[in-house]
């Protein structure tokens, strides 16, 4: 299995729109940062974890033909407003796609973008079905079954679902507090994917001095920063990390 993280940036990606780069030197590729999307390769499944406003352009970019379902983690826009990108897959499998959320983002789905739920004539079906998450959702690779565990987390005033694959690797883009309670899930993984906006306290997500605490308390075998913000240059906040712990990147693949 491989897990490919498509985009690492913050709501606004870095550069933002305008071009604005913020503390991150224009020069390094990998201070290019689209929204956060990752991809779960097995033999048999490509899943994607959110459906990035830059979705169509981390598709290309990486050359994926082919998805079989679609796990969300909520309902922001920097997490959902590429939904319409999963369009040519109901075009290319003359079927509607597999999309898994829990009860808040599936009702927020349902209201922001009917159109991909419901058929309004013949020519534009309903291109998406909507699943109920649950606590372990099976995959399979190389006829193993193997699960992907939720577990929600807090994100500001709202819920996140944490994905924790195989027991190997947990990915949490958008987290400001882990319940306690849920701990014994994230100890000594293989790799741990963790929410890092910036140096200052935000409400809704991580800094850097709250990632290398809740790092410390898991000790994963390597640790990767991601949905980092314009302040958080690539170079300058590697040298900051022990080795152990990386920034995220556009296409970092991990082996599983």
């Amino acid at each position: 299995m491989k897990f490919i993280i498509l985009g690492c940036g913050s709501s606004m990606g870095v550069p933002r729109p305008d071009g604005f780069f913020g503390n991150c030197d224009p020069k390094n590729k990998r201070n290019y940062r689209t929204r956060c999307s990752a991809l779960l390769k097995t033999s048999d499944e490509n899943i994607l974890i959110d459906t990035s406003p830059d979705l169509r352009q981390q598709l290309l970019r990486h050359k994926i033909k082919k998805i079989d379902r679609v796990l969300y983690s909520h309902m922001h826009a920097d997490q959902t407003h590429g939904i319409n990108d999963l369009r040519s897959f109901f075009l290319k499998n003359k079927k509607p796609l597999s999309v898994i959320a829990d009860k808040p983002t599936s009702i927020h789905l349902k209201k922001s973008f009917s159109y991909c739920f419901q058929s309004f004539n013949k020519e534009y079906p309903a291109t998406l079905k909507l699943k109920m998450i649950t606590k372990n959702i099976l995959i399979n690779d190389l006829k193993k079954k193997l699960y992907i565990k939720s577990v929600k987390v807090k994100h500001g005033s709202v819920h996140s679902i944490c994905y924790i694959v195989d027991k190997k690797l947990a990915y949490i883009s958008d987290v400001s507090k882990i319940y306690s309670k849920d701990f014994k899930f994230f100890k000594n993984l293989k790799y741990l994917i963790l929410d890092c906006l910036w140096y200052r306290s935000h409400p809704s997500h991580l800094n850097l001095e709250t990632s290398l605490n809740l790092i410390k308390i898991f000790s994963p075998k390597k640790a990767i920063l991601t949905n980092l913000h314009s302040d958080l240059d690539y170079n300058v906040l590697k040298k900051k990390l022990p080795k152990k712990i990386i920034p995220a990147y556009d296409g970092l693949t991990l082996n599983l």
